[in-house]
Order: C-alpha cells, then structure tokens, then sequence
C-alpha cells in the first residue's frame, strides 16, 4: 500500500507510479488497509484505484462496511475508479472516476461539517 498524506486528506494506493512495483491485488489491499486503518481512522481517505483496470463492484463493496463506520466518525471516505456503474453502489460508499472529483467531494463534506449539515 501506498500512502500519501496531504494537508486535508491521505491518499491511498494499491502501487508506486514511480518505483514500478506490481499493483496488489484488491483483496490484498484491502486486508491491508484493515490491518492498519487504526493509523487513517482519523483522516479523510481517497483510495486511487485508477490504475487497477479489472476493478469490479464486487471489489469496491468490500469498503462498505469501513466507509460507513468512517463517515460516522465525521471524515470522508472516497474511491477513484474506472469501469464500475457508480448508480449499483450502496448509498454509503462515494466513487468518482478521477481524482479531482475526490478532492472536490471532500472539499464539500469538509464545507457541510462546518456548517453542521
């Protein structure tokens, strides 16, 4: 996994784009993301999945369960991917195609605790 912390959000990736690592399979990440969400807990999180090809929604429900646990602890929980229909996912789970999106959508649940919406 790779991780990339910014001021307003940590970015999390199944591969390096630059040391040319194998991208690790879904499960695999997602196991480990389980194994260390005690250190994201208190962040907002974008999963890039850009550059996984094959991801299917079967794949992406896996985060269900821990997205709806982060959103009740009032942070932001978002997944980039392609070639998933965005209209099958369960209300709790937020993904967009690319990754300006992402930023965007937690820029505006930031803005909505603010106000206490």
């Amino acid at each position: 996994m790779i991780i990339t912390k910014t001021k307003t959000f940590t970015i999390l990736e199944t591969s390096d784009k630059n040391s040319g690592k194998d991208i690790i399979s879904i499960f695999e990440f997602f196991e480990e993301f389980n194994e260390n969400y005690t250190n994201f807990k208190n962040e907002n999180i974008i999963f890039d999945f850009s550059k996984n090809i094959d991801i299917d929604l079967k794949e992406i429900l896996l985060f269900s369960q821990k997205s709806k646990e982060h959103k009740n602890n009032n942070k932001s929980f978002v997944i980039v991917c392609n070639g998933i229909k965005f209209d099958e996912l369960p209300n709790e789970l937020i993904a967009v195609p690319t990754f300006k999106e992402a930023e965007d959508i937690i820029d505006i649940e930031d803005i909505e605790r603010d106000l206490g919406i």
